[in-house]
């Protein structure tokens, strides 16, 4: 069905050295595909993982509590409750270290890896350059992790710096409201707030008894759902499913299952994270449409047997 809650993924708990932080794999629990989501937890003084760096992975990082500092290319700004992180790839060497504890969520692609491995020589080739090749693991924690923990933390001054523009509180993101028969919505672009090129975040709320969006599936474009608040359900096709707080959902694309969900009495507050791919095409059962992405067009077309026209 492609859903999980908080409860039920399974956790691990890294800690050494300066890094100490509880990981649960949400993504892989809710069968997500080409995206991941792990909710981080870091207790107070802790770090959350090795400063790290992607070539080509864009990551958005939500905070669901605590207070911490948003550590990225030297600079340290402070985040909490509702703000948006937005990690572009190439910007700069990046993690979290938490003032309090800190809870956040943190989105971003599975992409392949094409670095492949030479064990008998010790090598690997990365980008068409040698590079020696460590063990993965020591006494069962990464190599980056105790790598990391061998030289400390990172240097803070005393004072934050000034938050970058790629930092967003909820708050602070204008609503976009949406009322029709079904669906009426409140909805802030997090994600583009922030700066996001490859990927989107957005916080919506959804009115008592109403839909967050039309019924509707993807042919190449992933989401990833998290509810934050409330209650309602979750519907694919015909079939719904109760969801409340702490329940991750994963619609991973060419299923051919349309998706939305319909708010219970107090509405429903969720976080929609997505892939943006300009050569996908997404299908409307209830009017029967068409919206192709890339060009920005949206038909209604004939739905015909397979065979019509054939024989």
């Amino acid at each position: 069905m492609g859903i999980t809650h908080f409860d039920e993924a399974r956790r691990r708990e890294l800690a050494i050295g300066h890094l100490h932080a509880v990981w649960s794999s949400l993504g892989e629990a809710a069968g997500s595909v080409g995206v991941g989501l792990r909710r981080i937890e870091v207790p107070q003084g802790g770090w959350s993982t090795p400063a790290h760096e992607h070539g080509r992975s864009e990551e958005i990082f939500y905070v669901l509590a605590g207070h911490g500092l948003s550590w990225q290319a030297g600079k340290a700004s402070e985040i909490g409750a509702g703000d948006c992180v937005v990690y572009h790839a190439g910007g700069g060497a990046h993690t979290v270290h938490a003032l309090e504890d800190l809870d956040v969520l943190a989105f971003g692609p599975r992409l392949p890896d094409e670095s492949p491995r030479f064990p008998r020589l010790g090598f690997s080739l990365v980008g068409g350059r040698g590079v020696e090749t460590l063990d993965g693991a020591v006494d069962g924690y990464p190599i980056q992790f105790v790598r990391e923990a061998e030289i400390g933390p990172p240097e803070l001054l005393a004072e934050p710096d000034p938050r970058p523009a790629s930092i967003v509180n909820v708050a602070d993101v204008s609503p976009e409201a949406i009322e029709r028969p079904r669906v009426v919505r409140t909805r802030r672009n997090l994600g583009r707030a922030a700066g996001s090129i490859t990927t989107g975040l957005q916080h919506v709320d959804v009115a008592p008894g109403k839909e967050s969006s039309t019924l509707h599936c993807h042919s190449v474009e992933e989401e990833v759902f998290v509810i934050l608040d409330g209650d309602g359900w979750l519907l694919l096709d015909e079939e719904e499913t109760p969801v409340r707080p702490g329940h991750v959902v994963a619609r991973p694309p060419g299923t051919g299952v349309a998706h939305t969900f319909r708010a219970g009495a107090d509405g429903l507050t969720l976080l929609a994270y997505g892939t943006r791919e300009p050569s996908d095409v997404c299908y409307y059962p209830r009017s029967n449409k068409i919206a192709f992405g890339g060009v920005n067009l949206i038909a209604r077309l004939e739905r015909l047997d397979y065979w019509d026209g054939e024989d």
